[in-house]
C-alpha cells in the first residue's frame, strides 16, 4: 500500500526545482519541472496492484485540485507525468511544512558573512561556500542542521584562540556551555580544518591547536643540560631520554646544548635508536604541536649558533612536516638523511606509492625537493625513516 504518495510526489518535484537552473537563475530556456509517475512508483504500471494504483491516482488528483501540480490522465486512466505549478511554490512548501532552499541558503549566507574574516581558515572556507551557494551547489559540512553548522564555525574560531593545552570536554563547556557538543561535531570540524588549513596530518589537527585528550610530553636526550626550577639535569650522562609534561615546560629556566647539532626526529622508534656525542635529539611525534614548538623555540633562543636538522620519512608527509616545522618555528631546519642518496642506499626497504602519495608529492614540487620527488614518482618509491640507520 502506498503511504503518503502526495508527499513523495511533491518532495520529488521540489527537489528537481531546487536543483534546476531555473532555481539558480541560470536558465536560458524556461523548462517545466516534471517527474515521471512510473519512475517514482514502479508498481504503478502493474494494474493488478489496484490498491496502489488507486492510491497514487488519488494523490495526484488531490494535488491537482489544490493547484500544486498539473497532470492529465490518458484513456487508460493513467498519469504519465506530473508538472510542478510554479505559481504555487509557496503553497507547495507550506503543504509539506518544508523550508524553501532559498531560505536555507539565505540563513547559511548570513552565517558565512558573519564568520568571514575571523581567521585564515574561515576566510577560505566562507569564500568557497559563498561561491557554491551562488552556483547552487551543496554547502560543504552542512547536513540540514543550521545550529550544528554554526557550532562548527564557532569551534574553528575558538580552536585558534586556545592559549594552552586544553581537554576537549573543557573546551566544549567553555565554547558551548555543554561538555558533549564538540564531541558530536569534532570529526566535521577536523575535516574542515584539514581541507582549508595548513595541517600535514589530519590525525593531529586538534593536538596541534592545543586541544588534547591527555597532557603532551616532550621527549629529548643527548648532549645538553637543562635547569628546571633550579635543578640541573645533565642529559649527557643519562643512558636514555627524559620526558617533561606540558605543565612543567614553563619552569625550564635553561636549555644548554653542549654539542653543535640539534635534531628533531619524526618517529619514536628512530628517536630511541638515534644517538650521537654532539647531538641534542627531540622526539617530534610527526606533526608537532604548540607545546613542542614552544620548547624548540626556547631552545633555539638560548642556542642560536647550533645547527638545526630534521630527520623524517622520505615521503610526502615527511617533507610536509619539515616545511611546517620551518614555518611555525621560524628556524631554518635542514633535512637529515632525507635525500636522494639515502633513498637509493635503502632502496630494498622502499615501499610503493599510493595515488594519494603521488598527488601530495606533486603538490610539493617547487619547494626545494624536486630532485628526490621526481625520482620517487619515476621509480614509484617512498621510504620510512625506521629503515635508515
Amino acid at each position: 500500500m502506498i503511504v503518503q504518495a502526495d508527499q513523495t510526489i511533491l518532495n520529488s518535484l521540489l527537489d528537481k526545482y531546487e536543483a534546476s537552473k531555473r532555481f539558480s537563475g541560470q536558465n536560458k530556456i524556461e523548462r517545466k519541472i516534471l517527474v515521471k509517475v512510473a519512475t517514482l512508483f514502479p508498481q504503478y504500471q502493474d494494474h493488478a496492484n489496484f490498491e496502489d494504483f488507486s492510491a497514487i491516482n488519488d494523490a495526484v488528483d488531490h494535488l491537482s485540485r489544490a493547484r500544486l501540480v498539473e497532470a492529465k490522465r490518458n484513456r487508460a486512466n493513467n498519469y504519465s507525468e506530473i508538472q510542478l505549478s510554479l505559481d504555487s511554490l509557496a503553497e507547495a512548501y507550506q503543504y509539506l511544512d518544508r523550508t524553501p532552499k532559498s531560505d536555507i541558503h539565505a540563513a547559511i549566507m548570513e552565517l558565512l558573512v558573519r564568520y568571514q574574516g575571523r581567521n585564515e581558515v574561515l576566510d577560505r572556507f566562507c569564500l568557497s561556500q559563498i561561491e557554491r551557494i551562488q552556483t547552487n551547489k551543496t554547502v560543504s559540512y552542512y547536513n540540514d542542521d543550521l545550529l550544528e553548522f554554526e557550532h562548527s564555525l564557532m569551534a574553528v574560531v575558538a580552536l585558534f584562540q586556545i592559549p594552552k593545552e586544553t581537554f576537549a570536554r573543557d573546551f566544549s563547556v567553555q565554547v558551548f556551555k555543554d561538555s558533549k557538543v564538540f564531541d558530536r561535531i569534532s570529526s566535521k570540524v577536523v575535516s574542515l580544518l584539514f581541507e582549508y588549513g595548513d595541517f600535514p596530518e589530519k590525525e593531529q589537527v586538534l593536538s596541534s591547536l592545543n586541544l588534547i585528550k591527555n597532557p603532551t610530553y616532550v621527549n629529548f636526550k643527548g648532549s645538553g643540560v637543562i635547569i628546571l626550577k633550579g635543578q640541573l639535569i645533565d642529559l649527557s650522562v643519562l643512558p636514555g631520554d627524559i620526558a617533561i609534561s606540558s605543565e612543567l615546560l614553563p619552569d625550564i629556566e635553561v636549555i644548554k646544548v653542549k654539542g653543535n647539532i640539534v635534531m628533531t626526529i619524526e618517529n619514536l622508534t628512530s628517536f630511541h635508536i638515534a644517538n650521537g656525542s654532539d647531538h641534542f635529539l627531540i622526539y617530534l611525534g610527526g606533526f608537532h604541536n604548540q607545546v613542542r614548538r614552544d620548547f624548540i623555540q626556547k631552545l633555539h633562543t638560548q642556542n642560536p649558533a647550533a645547527n638545526y636538522f630534521h630527520f623524517g620519512d622520505i615521503d610526502a608527509g615527511g617533507f610536509q612536516i619539515l616545511q611546517h616545522l620551518r614555518r611555525q618555528t621560524g628556524i631554518d631546519f635542514n633535512p637529515w638523511r632525507m635525500d636522494l642518496e639515502t633513498l637509493v642506499q635503502y632502496k630494498s626497504f622502499c615501499r610503493e606509492l599510493t595515488e594519494n602519495d603521488r598527488h601530495r608529492l606533486s603538490q610539493l614540487l617547487g619547494q626545494g625537493f624536486d630532485d628526490i620527488i621526481f625520482y620517487m614518482l619515476e621509480h614509484n618509491v617512498k621510504l620510512e625513516q625506521e629503515a635508515v640507520r
